[in-house]
């Protein structure tokens, strides 16, 4: 597009020019000579501190005076300046504009260093348009004209860059080098800076990353220490694309994010349209003078009749103006598509934002998985060993340290329960089920298992429940059951001598569903309105003082909120401090009225005769192989142990047993494969899978694969009992009436 506008541009600029410049004269004094020097070196200053716009206006007054003194030579190097100042815009029409008036002066001035920048943005211009050699060429010849230090650095510099992107990496290599150690008396900083990004994208090519970021690095110190906000900004850009390219994800998005500030912040976006609007001022001011000029000497001519000349004039006039008309067009086009650059950029780089923060994400659940999953073994072990202790009549002082360090295990066992718990729902491994159940059997046995700690704490603990609640409900017992342990157990942790009420209200009924409030409110310590902004965050209790009095995770809420936010639900708090606290959300049902609410709400607790039952433990820990066969054997159960998976296929189809207590994660073949390979010759034996679930695990994975039942260690020996009694005893009992 830009070779279509070329030769037009070129064509009105001679005629405009060859005509107001055939008069001026190379006249000047050392002190407008040196006023003028000033002013270029200035705008040069101000151009490589990105500070566009005021490099224009600064420009805009050289090239004022230089025309005033009609000094030939400076008007050439202000014009220059325009270009490059244009290029860096991405109007190169405009550049263009500036570089063929500085052509129609050099035609009749001898000013080889003029030539020589006039080549050298010429071989600028080639670059941007992808003819790298023609760019060689021209700067070959740039560097016959002139022996200026500072422009033959820039032409090292812009010939590096052409032989980088024709793959001529050590001659390109050879002329960054020689930058580093430049001594130009004007641009020795701002020129080691581009060396050290050339360096790094060329290292980066080479696969030389550790190369790549050191010289990313260096570039971004010499930027940020010299005010070079272009550098800057290319130099993150290049840490960020170096760091993402060798995998450190985390070094990738730290530099993203600092682009992403810099772009959103409101003085780049001021900057930007301070510089487009400056760029366009100082054009088309300059557009509007020569109008004006023709018009004058119109004028002049009209009085000397002179019509020949007049009609010449009024032709150039013509064209300068269909010129403004045309650049104004080309300017508004690439105001478009410079946004729409903008946009699909940011968009770019919040995608990369995006996965950046999912792969930080997946790094830390995974992490977190693992360390609560290998905790859980050791800690099996505090638990064990504590209950077998407790079991052998320990003297006074034994039984103390022994029950401290029963609360110890359990306190960290909670712990570990909640960051797995946080972690599923933030990995989305949790999703609610749909089953029938009877919600006020659910509310029961929350209140019924936490009678002991109101007990503790001297507070009465109330169900007040609707009996216009219908019966069965279809919803995750288990789930609702977790949610109103933690509200509940929170709300007795932090009261003492007063009253904890359970309250269930039916809201709304249909044939179909059904709408139930549910409030939690206590009459204890309270929780002031600052507090109040972060109670729900992970880790949050309200203040220091109170998780030392009172201990805890601070994650009972977190996971409260999350669970309810699968249900579709928000939960609402109000408190007063020093009066109570208020937790309260609603809940939407599907209704379930085809059963009979036949259920008991008390918790049942069955004696069992473990006597005679023979048990296979697949464990291949040792120190859970001793604990499980010695917690078993104080009940007379006796057992084998198979240490792996291939152990336990082996025993199983060579033995009799009563039922198997099967460990999951195992070496070699996992618990899940052994179940499903026992499944093939015994598909009736009671299996009890017994493991340090984690993250990845699925419940439904075990039962699918054959287990009866599931029992997480670490575990109270209450349930394990209990877990064996339900699956391996009973069913013993049922194959002995069968027979």
């Amino acid at each position: 597009m830009i070779a279509k506008y070329r030769h037009s541009v070129r064509l009105i600029v001679l005629c405009c020019s060859l005509f107001l410049f055939s008069g001026l004269k190379a006249q000047n004094t050392g002190t407008t000579e040196q006023q003028l020097n000033s002013l270029l070196l200035n705008a040069r200053e101000a151009r490589n501190q990105n500070d566009l716009d005021k490099a224009l206006e600064i420009l805009d007054q050289a090239a004022n005076l230089a025309e005033e003194n009609e000094d030939e030579k400076f008007l050439v190097d202000a014009f220059h300046q325009f270009s490059r100042i244009y290029l860096d815009l991405d109007k190169e029409v405009t550049a263009l504009f500036y570089w063929d008036r500085a052509s129609v002066l050099l035609e009749n001035l001898a000013y080889p260093r003029g030539m020589a920048v006039h080549r050298f943005v010429e071989a600028q211009m080639l670059t941007m348009d992808g003819n790298y050699f023609q760019s060689i060429f021209k700067l070959n010849q740039a560097k016959e004209s002139s022996n200026d230090r500072n422009l033959l650095n820039h032409i090292t510099l812009l010939e590096a860059e052409n032989l980088r992107q024709i793959e001529k990496y050590d001659a390109s290599e050879t002329n960054y080098n020689s930058l580093l150690v430049n001594n130009d008396p004007i641009e020795k900083e701002w020129l080691q800076t581009q060396a050290h990004l050339g360096l790094a994208e060329l290292n980066l090519l080479r696969d030389r990353p550790e190369d790549a970021i050191s010289n990313a690095r260096e570039a971004l110190n010499l930027a940020n220490n010299s005010g070079f906000s272009t550098q800057s900004w290319e130099a993150n850009q290049m840490l960020a694309r170096i760091y993402e390219e060798s995998g450190d994800m985390g070094g990738a998005l730290r530099h993203t994010q600092y682009l992403m500030r810099l772009r959103d912040s409101v003085y780049n976006v001021e900057k930007f349209a301070a510089e487009t609007s400056t760029a366009d001022k100082v054009q088309i001011d300059y557009m509007l003078k020569e109008v004006e000029r023709l018009e004058t000497r119109n004028r002049q001519l009209g009085e000397s009749a002179n019509r020949s000349e007049l009609t010449a004039i009024l032709t150039s006039a013509f064209l300068i103006i269909i010129s403004l008309l045309a650049v104004s067009l080309y300017r508004n086009n690439q105001i478009k598509l410079k946004t729409n650059d903008l946009l699909q950029t940011k968009n770019r780089e919040l995608q990369y934002a995006r996965d950046a923060a999912v792969q930080a994400m997946e790094a830390k659940t995974n992490f977190l998985s693992t360390v609560s999953h290998e905790l859980r073994t050791p800690l099996y072990a505090v638990t064990g060993l504590t209950h077998l202790l407790l079991d052998e009549n320990p003297t006074k002082a034994q039984e103390e340290h022994l029950k401290a360090l029963k609360f110890s295990g359990d306190y960290l066992l909670n712990f570990i329960n909640d960051i797995l718990q946080i972690n599923k729902i933030d990995a989305d491994k949790l999703e609610p089920l749909e089953m029938e159940f009877n919600l006020k059997k659910v509310l029961t046995e929350v209140i019924n298992s936490l009678q002991q700690t109101s007990k503790e704490s001297r507070t009465q603990l109330i169900l007040d429940y609707d009996k216009e609640i219908p019966n069965q409900l279809l919803s995750d017992p288990v789930k609702l059951s977790q949610i109103f342990m933690n509200l509940v157990g929170n709300a007795l942790k932090f009261t003492k001598d007063g009253e904890v009420l359970v309250f269930a209200k039916l809201l709304e009924k249909t044939e179909e569903s059904a709408r139930v409030f549910f409030e939690v409110r206590d009459t204890g310590i309270g929780i002031d309105e600052e507090q109040q902004k972060h109670i729900f965050d992970s880790f949050e209790q309200g203040s220091i003082q109170i998780n030392r009095e009172y201990g805890g995770t601070g994650l009972g809420l977190t996971i409260t909120k999350s669970l309810l936010g699968l249900f579709g639900s928000k939960i609402q708090l109000e408190s007063t401090l020093g009066e109570g606290s208020s937790f309260f959300f609603e809940l939407d049902f599907k209704r379930k009225d085809s059963l009979t609410d036949d259920i008991s709400f008390q918790l049942e607790e069955k004696d069992y005769d473990y006597d005679n039952l023979y048990l296979l433990i697949v464990e291949d820990n040792k120190i859970n192989q001793v604990i499980t066969k010695k917690m078993l054997s104080k009940k007379g159960i006796e057992s084998d142990i198979a240490n792996n998976g291939t152990e336990a296929i082996e025993l199983a189809s060579k033995n009799n047993y009563d039922g198997i207590l099967m460990d999951i994660h195992m070496p070699g073949i996992s618990g899940v494969e052994a179940t499903q390979e026992i499944r093939k010759f015994d598909p009736n034996i009671p299996i009890i899978a017994l493991t340090a679930i984690s993250l990845d695990d699925s419940l439904e994975a075990f039962y699918a694969a054959g287990c009866n039942d599931v029992v997480t260690k670490p575990f109270k020996p209450e349930l394990f009992y209990q877990k064996i009694g339900e699956n391996i005893v009973d069913h013993k009992s049922r194959k002995s009436l069968n027979a």
